[in-house]
């Protein structure tokens, strides 16, 4: 455990996030929360878990395209940590012509129930126009 991590209820969770000493707002952050919304909580990010969960593999053209207003150096970018935190696997086809596709590793597609219900959510309790999504 780290220097600043208790558990309560099995969950980890920050003693000391502020540095402040009593109880407080920052004292009580679950750090596997932490950890999933620093990669997940990344603009785009959501929303290419979402594509490749409801459509399989897909090329890096067909992702492009899904997700309206994405740059192509933002789309690598976020491809790119995906891969690195184990959620989507880049699999080339040498072709001709060569193409580039991802697609979830199980890790990755285990997230739908939980993308799901943040839809859910979201219909429900986030009025639409709240936030501009850029599409």
């Amino acid at each position: 455990m780290a220097e600043h991590e208790a558990v309560t209820d099995g969950v980890p969770i920050a003693t000391d996030a502020c540095g402040a000493e009593g109880p407080g707002p920052c004292r009580n952050v679950d750090l596997a929360l932490t950890r999933v919304f620093t990669l997940l909580g990344k603009r785009w990010t959501g929303m290419l878990l979402g594509v490749l969960t409801n459509g399989g593999p897909a090329y890096f053209s067909e992702l492009r395209r899904a997700v309206p207003g994405i740059s192509e150096r933002m789309l690598s970018d976020r491809l790119t940590e995906l891969a690195e935190a184990g959620l989507v696997v880049r699999e080339v086809d040498a072709g001709p012509p060569l193409r580039v596709s991802y697609r979830l590793t199980e890790a990755g597609f285990a997230l739908k129930p939980a993308l799901t219900e943040l839809a859910v959510w979201a219909d429900r309790y986030l009025p639409e126009g709240v936030l501009r999504s850029g599409c």
